[in-house]
Formats: structure tokens, sequence, C-alpha cells
């Protein structure tokens, strides 16, 4: 475990951007639904990333299986069924409804983040 500044300020910033999403850009249906979940898991990655000197390709890799499990969860109404409330705020970060695409912006998102570290690996290099 070894902290990192850096990426916790890019965790910070990015969570900003998701926040703007959500509020102010809330009416623009392709970056709502669609760039907010690509980005998404950029910002799990910088969360980690900041407290772990985790392995890029397994951390990628483990946020898509984790983003896929919670896209999974929301099939079966988890949010619902752990008692939250319509509109609070674990029932709107767990999510509510199902979606083939989610998991494409997710596999998208890691994507980008794979060759963002491959690339960034090789100019250090």
């Amino acid at each position: 475990m070894k902290f990192n500044l850096k990426y916790l300020l890019l965790t910070i910033f990015i969570f900003l951007v998701e926040v703007l999403i959500a509020t102010v850009l809330k009416d623009q249906f392709f970056i709502r639904a669609y760039l907010g979940d690509v980005i998404v898991v950029m910002l799990l990655y910088a969360f980690v990333k900041s407290f772990s000197t985790v392995n890029n390709t397994q951390l990628i890799v483990g946020i898509f299986v984790f983003s896929c499990v919670i896209e999974f969860a929301q099939f079966f109404n988890i949010a619902e069924k752990l008692g939250f409330q319509l509109g609070s705020l674990m029932y709107i970060v767990i999510g509510n409804s199902f979606s083939w695409i989610d998991i494409l912006c997710y596999a998208v998102g890691c994507l980008l983040l794979f060759i963002f570290t491959k690339l960034k690996f090789n100019h250090k290099k």
C-alpha cells in the first residue's frame, strides 16, 4: 500500500466531472447515458491507484469484472432489496436498471485505460 497524491487529485477531478455530468449535463443524453459510464471505470482506477501499487492490467480487469457484477446486480433490483430508497445516494450509486450498453461502456472505458497505461509504460522506457 502506497499513497499517491497525483492519483488522489485525479480521483477528485474525475469525481467532480461525474457530478457535473449527473447534475448540470443531465439533459445531455449521450453524455449522461454513455460517457458517464465510460468515465466511472476511470474514477475507480484512479481511486485504487491513489492507495495501491497494484498491477495496471490486473486492476483494469478487476474493475471491469466489478462493474459487470454491479450491473448484473441491477438486473435483480439489488438497491431495492438492500432497502435503499428511490433517489437516495446509495440507490443512485448502485443504479436501478440493467443495460448491456452500460457493460459496453465499461468495456470501452477499461480499453481506454489499458491503452493509456501501455502507452505510458512504453513512454517511460
